[in-house]
């Protein structure tokens, strides 16, 4: 481990583009950590310190851009049903748990090669549009005209379209400090409100109807999501994009596991690694871990003295840049289904894609798994 870390530290960089790509997965992490912290009463300063501890490990051991985003169907639920902090806790607990004994055992290995890759890049289409999906809903939600609009968000994706392949301008960074250049037009006496503030540490002991409801609500619909998009397609994602660091799947579900068995029972929001989330980042200029270790301190410094003021901006940060980051997220999370070439790939991972879209990540996973199932069973009649 001291070794990859020591050869990781070699070929970091930390750039401004590298900080820049950092911040593409804020897309997804700030209204799901925001959303979360307002229904729930999550310390938000808690959740912002385990996340940056989390993307500086990352950063670490990985060498290369792997986000920490909050795991999504926990947070789903957590938001919809107003679950209670230990209730989220015990959840993750549970869920890292599982996801940690399948990565230290190999069995993770023996899962991954029964599923297809073409569901695995349905997976990727489905999450990808309906990232994409959220943040032209954000959009549409805003006025035509006006600071935080339809104009402003579509004038400012353009402008970040025709400029992100330059390679030495900052996109995501742009993109993002545009949204707090408008909230400062809109909310200026948020700024004046500055103020430093420290965490309450804590120590969550959920009880046994914490822990079953954890498990019921939470734990259950979210493990089929950490298996096929956040340890199985973020591997694919990784290998695509960085052929030369390989992760297996064993490392990226221990981590995976480690970060929920580390932080929840203190506070901090249950995690994954969101192939989204990578996507978002290496679209905007990440390409080493040297970008999440600086989103890492960022997160790591906001969370220790500035939480509750975080706090306030994020609730009140413009949706229109927010739906923009997203749709660039989705966009290059949906890419790689270009390399299904086959008829019979395709259809499996379309159908993939629409299950997720029109239900949920376990449903299309199923439709994906019995379409691919009947078809290979009607080749084999037909031969």
């Amino acid at each position: 481990m001291l070794n990859d870390i020591k050869a990781n530290l070699q070929t970091m960089r930390f750039s401004l583009l590298e900080f820049s790509g950092s911040l593409g997965d804020l897309g997804t992490f700030i209204p799901l950590v925001a959303a979360i912290s307002i229904v729930t009463g999550m310390d938000i300063g808690l959740i912002l310190i385990f996340a940056g501890i989390f993307n500086i490990l990352t950063g670490l051991l990985f060498g290369q851009p792997i986000p920490v985003q909050p795991m999504k169907a926990i947070a789903a639920v957590a938001i919809a049903e107003q679950l209670l902090p230990a209730e989220i806790a015990a959840a993750g607990l549970l869920a890292g748990a599982i996801v940690f004994l399948l990565g230290v055992s190999g069995l993770i290995s023996k899962v991954e090669h029964i599923i297809p890759k073409s569901i695995i890049r349905g997976i990727q289409l489905g999450v990808g549009l309906k990232l994409a999906l959220k943040g032209i809903s954000f959009i549409s939600e805003m006025p035509l005209v006006g600071l935080n609009s339809i104009t402003i968000a579509l004038s400012i994706g353009l402008v970040i379209l025709l400029l992100k392949n330059k390679k030495r301008f900052p996109a995501a960074l742009a993109l993002f400090s545009s949204g707090f250049l408008i909230l400062f037009f809109l909310e200026p006496n948020v700024f004046s409100q500055f103020h430093f503030s420290l965490p309450s540490f804590q120590i969550i002991i959920p009880t046994a109807d914490n822990w079953l409801t954890g498990f019921t609500k939470g734990t259950l619909p979210q493990i089929p999501l950490t298996l096929l998009n956040s340890v199985f397609a973020v591997c694919i994602l990784s290998g695509d994009l960085f052929p030369s660091k390989q992760i297996s799947t064993e490392r990226m579900a221990t981590s995976v596991g480690l970060m929920n068995l580390i932080g929840c029972g203190f506070g901090g929001l249950p995690m994954c690694h969101g192939s989204g989330g990578l996507a978002g980042q290496y679209h905007f200029g990440a390409r080493t871990g040297g970008s999440v270790v600086m989103l890492g301190v960022i997160k790591l410094l906001v969370g220790l003295f500035l939480g509750v003021f975080a706090m306030q901006l994020i609730q009140l940060y413009p949706l229109s840049i927010l739906g923009i980051m997203l749709i660039f997220a989705g966009y290059e999370l949906a890419k790689p289904i270009r390399d299904q070439k086959q008829i019979s790939n395709l259809i499996v991972a379309c159908s993939t894609a629409l299950g997720i879209i029109y239900f949920n990540t376990l449903y299309g996973f199923l439709i994906g798994l019995s379409i691919f199932l009947f078809i290979k069973l009607f080749s084999k009649k037909k031969n």
